[in-house]
């Protein structure tokens, strides 16, 4: 039997990890995140200090990629590198080595081995136009650029104050019940929302001109823009469409 799987593309920030997150959850599906394994291909790079123009090396650091995946915790040789690689300079680094048509190669056999029983929904930039072209249910989220980097800077703003406060400060940020620590996390939003929008139009850019898998819908996807809607309501969204396209199967 094929294992069903659902396919939700989209940008940077466009909310398609956590609307994965949750129908994943919902159906008891497992999940995969291709963008925390192109990141974490990055990262190792990285560290390494490996030329991006040497693509055999590239190539084969992809395919030794030691990365495990617990819950929302990546495992990458051994360590928890999970804040590493969902900050903003692994994305732009992911965007460059993603363009590579090589490391793509290496990484896609990876990603179609998420592929099992009961089902899979899976996020990323080509799940639907490369990696699982025969998904029965393609979803492509997106919004403005704009409305992104608003969202992507309350994340970001939340990082940069907890690297620099103490515990208790890192504390009253999670339970967001301090109108101090609100305030400053108000100035350093403002603060980075131009850095960041920047950065998402650069990303846009990267992933959309890319000659191997471009960002863009399948053919058949089902393209929703969910600026004016709550993850929630868009998950609803995508559970009723799977379950009429479930009927069918």
């Amino acid at each position: 039997m094929i294992t069903p799987v659902i396919t939700i593309d989209g940008p940077v920030a466009s909310g398609k990890g956590t609307v994965a997150r949750k129908v994943a959850q919902a159906l008891g599906f497992h999940l995969l995140d291709s963008g925390a394994i192109y990141r974490a291909h990055a990262i190792a790079c990285l560290s390494r200090n490996l030329d991006f123009n040497e693509i055999n090396v590239l190539e084969e650091q992809a395919k030794a990629l030691s990365l495990r995946f617990e819950g929302e915790k990546i495992w990458l040789d051994g360590a928890d590198a999970t804040d590493t690689v969902r900050s903003e300079a692994a994305g732009m680094a992911a965007s460059t080595l993603s363009a590579i048509p090589e490391v793509r190669a290496a990484l896609l056999q990876r990603q179609r081995d998420f592929a099992e029983a009961p089902g899979l929904v899976a996020d990323g930039r080509d799940m639907g136009t490369i990696v699982f072209p025969n998904a029965p249910l393609k979803i492509y989220l997106t919004t403005t650029a704009e409305v992104r980097a608003g969202r992507r800077a309350g994340q970001v703003a939340a990082q940069r104050l907890a690297a620099l406060e103490e515990d208790t400060a890192k504390g009253l940020i999670e339970k967001g019940n301090s109108p101090i620590i609100t305030g400053l996390l108000e100035t350093l939003r403002a603060q980075v929302q131009n850095e960041v929008e920047a950065q998402i139009r650069q990303r846009d850019s990267q992933d959309k001109s890319r000659a191997v898998a471009p960002l863009k819908p399948a053919l058949d996807a089902i393209v929703i823009d969910n600026a004016l809607h709550r993850p929630t309501q868009t998950v609803d969204a995508v559970l009723a469409l799977w379950k009429l396209r479930a009927a069918r199967l």
